[in-house]
C-alpha cells in the first residue's frame, strides 16, 4: 500500500512539474534584442539605441554614462523595432534626436529599452569610439 501511495504521488508531483515548466518563459530566438552605438569627440556626444524582436506598443530608451542620465520621449514600434538616437548636434536634434550634453559621455555607456509597463526589456553596455 505504501508503495503504491509513493508511485501516486511521485506520478502526479511528475505531471505537476511538466506542466510548470513549459508554462515557463525561456529565452529563444524571439526574445527582445538592443543594440547601442555610440561616439565622443571632443564638442559631440552621440547614442544611437535600437530595439528588435519587441511586443507592439511605446517604449523609452534610457541611457546612462558616468553620473549623466537621460531618457527619451515615448516611441512606438515599427514592426518590431524601434530605433532612438541622442545627440548633443543642433541640427540632429533638430532632425529629431534627443539632446544631450557635448560632454554626456563618460566612460561606457548603458541602454535600456523600457516597455509601457515600465519594465526593462533589454538592456546592455558598450565603450564608446572616440574620434
Amino acid at each position: 500500500m505504501l508503495k503504491s501511495t509513493i508511485l501516486k504521488t511521485s506520478t502526479a508531483l511528475a505531471a505537476v512539474m511538466a506542466v510548470f515548466a513549459t508554462s515557463l518563459p525561456s529565452a529563444d530566438a524571439n526574445a527582445a534584442g538592443i543594440r547601442l552605438e555610440c561616439e565622443k569627440r571632443a564638442n559631440r556626444s552621440k547614442v544611437s539605441v535600437d530595439g528588435n524582436n519587441l511586443v507592439a506598443g511605446n517604449y523609452v530608451a534610457k541611457i546612462r554614462s558616468g553620473s549623466n542620465v537621460k531618457r527619451s520621449t515615448p516611441k512606438s514600434t515599427t514592426g518590431d523595432e524601434v530605433e532612438f538616437d541622442f545627440d548633443s548636434d543642433p541640427t540632429d536634434v533638430a532632425a529629431g534626436a534627443t539632446r544631450i550634453k557635448p560632454t554626456f559621455i563618460q566612460g561606457p555607456v548603458s541602454a535600456e529599452l523600457i516597455n509601457e509597463g515600465g519594465f526593462t526589456v533589454a538592456k546592455t553596455t558598450r565603450t564608446c569610439r572616440t574620434k
